[in-house]
């Protein structure tokens, strides 16, 4: 069991992480605010970094971009030649995949290169939309790391503040609260930018990957529609 002397010394070193304090020449603590305040804004943002990485991950799915089940509908559908069928089917589909179905199926009576262009071009629409919806995340991992290097450059400047007062004999104790903020904003801001980079990277491939593929059987299933509509012109 932890003694009290134990159990004071754990709340201080875990305190160094959310409260910036120097120590002055008598002995008392004082609270830096600027250096606590750095910390926690920097708290704050990992919390919204946490919101907006399950908010991405929840907002792309594969059902919402490209779900199968509609993909294998529309494929039976332009297979057999009938385009109301397949407009129907992705009619009644909110899906990224859909729209771009859609588009191509709408635009083709005009000819297949034009339904290709069409969908092409919805797709580039989806992609840049979700795209535009992750980007606070690359923003947050941009920002955090700078806020921290602020945070150094004060904590730094405290330090040195105390070298100059004691005519350069400072007790270490006396510059540990100046290091201890910059260590501790750096240490958030790298808290922060790190998960929110590596989300950031991931959901984008992710939405990439899924459009890419939403593409590619949109343009199989608007090819498959094409040929028949020419088969049943040339019967014709």
């Amino acid at each position: 069991m932890n003694t009290p002397t134990e159990f004071s010394s754990t709340l201080d070193a875990a305190r160094i992480f959310f409260v910036s304090s120097s120590t002055l020449p008598d002995g008392s603590t004082q609270i830096e605010w600027l250096g606590s305040l750095i910390i926690w804004l920097l708290i704050a943002m990992s919390m919204i970094s946490i919101g907006l990485i399950a908010a991405a991950l929840i907002s792309h799915r594969r059902k919402i971009i490209m779900p199968a089940a509609t993909a294998d509908a529309f494929l039976r559908a332009s297979s057999t030649g009938s385009t109301n069928e397949a407009r129907s089917v992705v009619a009644a589909d909110g899906s990224d995949f859909a729209r771009m179905a859609k588009a191509a199926i709408d635009t083709l009576p005009l000819g297949r290169s034009g339904a290709v262009d069409a969908a092409e071009q919805t797709a580039e629409e989806c992609a840049a939309r979700r795209f535009r919806s992750i980007e606070s995340l690359n923003v947050l991992a941009q920002i955090s790391p700078m806020i921290g290097l602020f945070g150094t450059v004060y904590g730094m400047i405290v330090a040195f503040q105390t070298v100059s007062a004691s005519g350069g004999q400072a007790d270490p104790a006396l510059l540990a609260g100046g290091i201890g903020t910059a260590l501790v904003t750096t240490f958030w801001g790298l808290i922060v930018a790190i998960p929110a980079l590596l989300a950031y990277a991931m959901v984008r491939n992710w939405i990439d990957a899924l459009m890419a593929e939403a593409l590619e059987i949109t343009l199989r299933g608007t090819a498959q529609a094409a040929s028949h509509t020419s088969e049943r012109g040339s019967h014709s």
